[in-house]
């Protein structure tokens, strides 16, 4: 059972100036930070380690879509920087999503641990609007859990969703089904560019395992005050 701080993924979603500061302020508090596509394309496998090196566990949020071959490289690449979980595209479909598997297993046997391999549905940015203008005409909802039950059928150790589907996902996919929630917002939060967030509370209460706080954290005036009042309402 994870404890209340080991739930919370704190999103550095910055440069690399400002995610050392925030990590400095919660280094022995926080126990996960999230490394995105800002902070990882500017400062490469570089700002995992230094992640590391303060104390962290690091949510590698690349979201990989591209064909299985280029998949499996990049998956064992990330791995191999020290990515503790790992994310991709559900989209891409079962043969990428298995190419990731072996990737990550392949760079396992030097790691001694495997990284953890988390899909993407449909992004937390987007609503039922968003999708139909992309040629989906699914349900939103009915989309999400097509998604997640293929990409765990191929591999994938678990699913990032919204609040809103984790509940659906939760009794789709067991017990034991990593399920990471972002577009968390604490009450009052501005939600900025999300469509479909939730408390913390609301989000654990309906089934997320971990969840990713980003904004309302890392751009508040004292960060480790914001960040102990979301673990509280975790706890």
């Amino acid at each position: 059972m994870l404890d209340g701080a080991d739930k919370v993924i704190v999103a550095l979603d910055c440069d690399r100036e400002k995610a050392l500061h925030i990590g400095k302020l919660l280094a022995g508090q926080a126990q996960w930070v999230k490394v995105g596509m800002t902070l990882y394309y500017a400062y490469g496998p570089s700002i995992v380690s230094e992640m590391h090196d303060m104390g962290f566990k690091v949510f590698l949020d690349l979201k990989l879509h591209d064909i299985p071959h280029q998949i499996r490289g990049a998956a064992k690449a990330a791995s191999e920087a020290g990515a503790d979980m790992l994310t991709l595209h559900a989209l891409g479909g079962s043969a990428m999503i298995e190419a990731a598997r072996e990737g990550v297993e392949a760079a396992a046997a030097s790691r001694q641990t495997r990284t953890q391999l988390l899909s993407v549905t449909v992004l937390t940015s987007m609503d039922s609007e968003s999708l139909q203008r992309v040629g989906i005409s699914t349900p939103l909802t009915e989309e999400v859990r097509l998604l997640a039950q293929l990409a765990r059928d191929a591999g994938s150790d678990g699913i990032v969703c919204s609040p809103h589907e984790v509940g659906a996902l939760r009794k789709d996919l067991g017990s034991d089904s990593i399920l990471v929630t972002p577009g968390i917002r604490p009450a009052g939060a501005n939600p900025g560019d999300q469509s479909r967030i939730a408390t913390p509370a609301q989000a654990l209460e309906a089934g997320a395992s971990q969840l990713v706080v980003g904004r309302p954290i890392v751009q508040a005036e004292d960060p480790l005050t914001a960040f102990q009042a979301v673990v509280s309402e975790v706890n």
